[in-house]
């Protein structure tokens, strides 16, 4: 009948009334978290049935209509603890840093650090009892000090039996990280979330700074969480910022001559005539300089695991040049050798009888001498950039170098002695330990 209210059918109902209690939970954090006021609003909730909780892929909040109307007649508190947590993995770039870390040990590992965050804020609306495994698995990580990252947990696991590991799991599992992207997929489905959430945790960084005194214990935890996901980009991207813009001669099959293609189709009618353009400008890296601390404080291991990963990133298709010379050096106190690459072929080659060359103490200035010479005679002409890879324990030099360079520390290093000039970047041991 006309004016008759419209007929709800069951599905309809369970999902207006899931996003009306995500909605809810959404506003009691908001009360007491204004300062995550962005990061709680920028999921766009949708219902999924393959899930029975929260999971998010950086851009969607899924959720499961059935899970939280049960969950929320009977403990709506835990819904904003469940709702904080799927928040802070994207806030915190859990999604987007796993690299070639073990998938399920990764996140497990997310789990504990938010869980960690989350049990220490002391807000009433997150509020919950910690049980004797939690106490005890937080007090084995403070023993590191300094904040707990993913990162340090997922060493901690590492060192865990299986049972183990599955047990902390089962403790501190929240949210589903089944669209968590995945490391093969391509990266340019998943570039614009994470370059959000980087925004969004600038903003959140700012608003904390902005309250100052007012800032307690769980604000400072979240505000250590960022700082330090900040620092660790992943190396795949941190590389990409020493690509350089040149024109290479191939046919670029994407574009073409728009006066061949008309003229085609006058004389002929229906036969447009398509020449593609004989060259394309794209981002590629070229004369590179990888230079590694090859003293005592430095294994061997780590080494050959940073190289591999750096020349894999730089001999995909589009990122390396046929005519590009690659000068590895290793160097303690002095130069102790210096290879050069230029053809993937010899990557293997160095790989196949490669020694590590050193041992003593660290001086970071002869190095770059050595590559001021090269300069100088001409051996590189087109310098793009210098990576030394280090522990940061040595001499650095007084005098900006003419190329950009980069000091890739594996774990802590002193900041206050790293020269201003210098870009510089923590890496994480696991990342190249294989």
């Amino acid at each position: 009948m006309e004016g008759s209210p419209a007929v709800q059918t069951q599905e309809e109902w369970e999902e207006e009334m899931a996003l009306k209690i995500l909605r809810y939970t959404h506003d009691e954090l908001f009360i007491e978290l204004r300062f995550l006021g962005t990061a709680l609003s920028v999921l766009e909730p949708k219902a999924d049935n393959r899930i029975t909780t929260l999971a998010a892929d950086g851009v969607i909040l899924y959720f499961s209509k059935e899970q939280l109307i049960r969950v929320f007649k009977k403990n709506a508190a835990y819904l904003d603890r469940l709702y904080l947590h799927t928040v802070l993995h994207c806030l915190f770039s859990h999604l987007w840093i796993g690299g070639k870390r073990e998938r399920f040990l990764w996140g497990t590992a997310c789990d504990i650090a938010v869980e960690y965050i989350i049990d220490h804020m002391g807000k009433k609306c997150t509020r919950r009892i910690i049980g004797w495994l939690r106490q005890k698995t937080y007090e084995e990580l403070e023993k590191g000090g300094a904040g707990i990252s993913a990162a340090q947990v997922y060493r901690f696991l590492s060192e865990k039996e299986t049972e183990e590991v599955q047990e902390l799991h089962r403790e501190f599992f929240a949210d589903d990280h089944a669209f968590w992207p995945k490391e093969e997929k391509g990266r340019a489905e998943t570039e614009a979330a994470r370059r959000n959430w980087d925004k969004i945790a600038r903003q959140t960084q700012m608003e904390q700074k902005r309250r100052g005194r007012e800032t307690e214990e769980g604000e400072e935890l979240i505000a250590f969480q960022m700082k330090v996901q900040k620092a660790r980009r992943t190396y795949r991207d941190f590389l990409r910022k020493f690509s350089v813009l040149h024109e290479e001669m191939h046919c670029d099959l994407e574009e073409f001559d728009l006066n061949f293609y008309t003229y085609g189709l006058q004389l002929y009618r229906n036969m447009p005539l398509i020449e593609p353009l004989e060259s394309r400008e794209v981002k590629k890296i070229r004369d590179f300089v990888v230079v590694v601390d090859t003293s005592y404080s430095t294994g061997g291991e780590l080494v050959q695991g940073f190289l591999q990963e750096t020349f894999e990133i730089l001999s995909q298709e589009d990122n390396f040049f046929h005519q590009c010379r690659l000068h590895v050096l290793q160097c303690d106190e002095e130069v102790k050798s210096d290879i050069v690459i230029t053809r993937q072929e010899e990557v293997k080659a160095l790989f196949s009888d490669f020694t590590i060359q050193g041992g003593g103490g660290t001086d970071f200035r002869p190095a770059f001498s050595y590559v001021e010479r090269l300069l100088a005679e001409g051996e590189l002409k087109n310098l793009c950039g210098l990576l030394y890879f280090t522990d940061g324990k040595g001499i650095y030099p007084e005098k900006k170098p003419e190329f950009q360079t980069a000091f890739l520390f594996m774990e802590d290093y002193e900041e206050e002695k790293v020269p201003a000039w210098a870009i510089r970047m923590r890496l994480e041991r696991e990342d190249f330990e294989k």
